[in-house]
């Protein structure tokens, strides 16, 4: 028999409805043809691993070498965990040591190590919205409560609103979980507003007698247009936590491997790397994958050219224009968050399922926190986005 509350939640509205519209979109191709149907649901990113990364799988299956498939400590390759201080460091403005890192089975299992080492019964999580869905099953997984706390109209920090929100909540806080760029709304952070957050982390602290961790969660950090940078965090707040992976920036999400980066200058950084190896451990994964822990070490500074997502962005853009469709212009990743029209009152979902009449598949936002907007993926060919002007004009105009 299945846990009642595992059934309840996998029926809910919380289940992925990304995952759901994909799926339809599956039974839609077959049933009208692939190049018909217009699907934006899933964030899957479409370029091909850089040369760097293919000839360095190329050199680690070609390894002869004895025991190369065995198990090495849990926490990984020493020299794995030495390039990604590496990467870490020149990210972040400060040193970092190998020590500081623990290699993962992608960012969900990071992040699922981070809260099950941080986490007791009862603890809060703050995130901004709209924020990934599937936080809040990482979350309640350790019997945490997820606070969902609002942005500004543009969907940046309202650092007023997470500062209420912790004074509210006092020392039950845990962590304050943000993500930039952020899935959906292609928001990114500016140093000016993560400083202010840090500043306000700090005045929480001193009051209250504990220091939220910080937890970054990061895949998208390297696809960003129109010149911007992601913000560093260490050199702001001690206690903040990097959790990221490769299956974004070098289209690598089907090898699950990722890593938690801890600030070397937060108070208990060799005990958070101990607890999170242990959770890890414990939760199942063990370790990351020997083989690409191997291949990332080789080549986690492929140059990449991320310009395509900029140009279907772009693309996007004016198709949703001429359609009359609002939005919040992307500054990274590879989704547009746009507004449900007024006529609609709000119901994304109801939108979507409009939508599908058109053969236009999106998510919609409510699953993300963000009622009354949807989620359209604009990691799909220039041909999808092209063809579909028509069907959004035409979903519009008789809307």
């Amino acid at each position: 028999m299945i846990a009642p509350h595992i059934k309840e939640t996998i029926y809910s509205k919380g289940a992925s409805v990304i995952r759901k519209m994909f799926e339809e979109g599956i039974q839609l191709k077959a049933k009208y043809g692939a190049d018909k149907v217009f699907d934006f649901t899933l964030g899957n990113p479409d370029l091909d691993p850089p040369q760097e990364v293919l000839a360095a799988v190329k050199e680690v299956a070609q390894d002869t070498s004895h025991g190369r498939h065995g198990y090495m400590p849990n926490a990984g390759y020493m020299e794995t965990r030495e390039a990604m201080a590496e990467k870490t460091a020149q990210e972040q403005g400060v040193a970092v040591s190998g020590k500081n890192i623990l290699m993962t089975v992608g960012a969900a299992s990071a992040l699922n190590c981070v809260f099950k080492a941080i986490l007791t019964p009862g603890d809060k999580v703050l995130v901004p919205k709209p924020f990934f869905a599937e936080y809040r099953h990482y979350v309640h997984n350790f019997q945490g409560e997820l606070m969902e706390v609002s942005s500004k109209e543009d969907f940046s920090l309202d650092v007023e609103a997470i500062s209420r929100e912790l004074e509210g909540q006092g020392d039950k806080v845990a962590a304050i979980l943000i993500n930039s760029p952020n899935n959906p709304s292609g928001k990114l952070y500016t140093e000016s507003d993560i400083i202010r957050l840090t500043d306000s982390l700090k005045d929480h602290g001193k009051k209250c007698g504990r220091y939220p961790y910080l937890i970054c969660d990061e895949p998208y950090r390297a696809i960003v247009y129109d010149g911007k940078q992601v913000a560093p965090v260490f050199k702001h707040y001690d206690e903040t936590v990097i959790v990221t992976s490769f299956a974004k920036n070098l289209s690598l999400p089907g090898e699950r491997i990722g890593y938690v980066a801890i600030n070397p200058q937060s108070a208990d950084a060799d005990d958070f790397i101990n607890a999170t190896t242990f959770a890890l451990r414990t939760l199942g994964c063990v370790n990351a994958p020997a083989f690409f822990q191997k291949v990332i070490a080789k080549s986690w500074h492929a140059k990449v050219d991320f310009s395509s997502y900029e140009k279907r962005r772009n693309l996007l853009m004016t198709v949703l224009d001429k359609a009359g469709i609002q939005y919040i212009r992307p500054e990274g990743a590879f989704y547009l968050f746009c507004k449900v029209p007024d006529k609609w009152k709000g119901d994304d979902m109801a939108f979507c399922d409009y939508l599908k009449k058109y053969l236009i598949l999106g998510a919609p936002g409510s699953g993300f926190g963000g009622p009354g907007w949807f989620r359209l993926a604009y990691c799909v060919s220039e041909k999808t986005i092209v063809d579909s002007e028509t069907a959004f004009c035409q979903a519009m105009n008789e809307n």
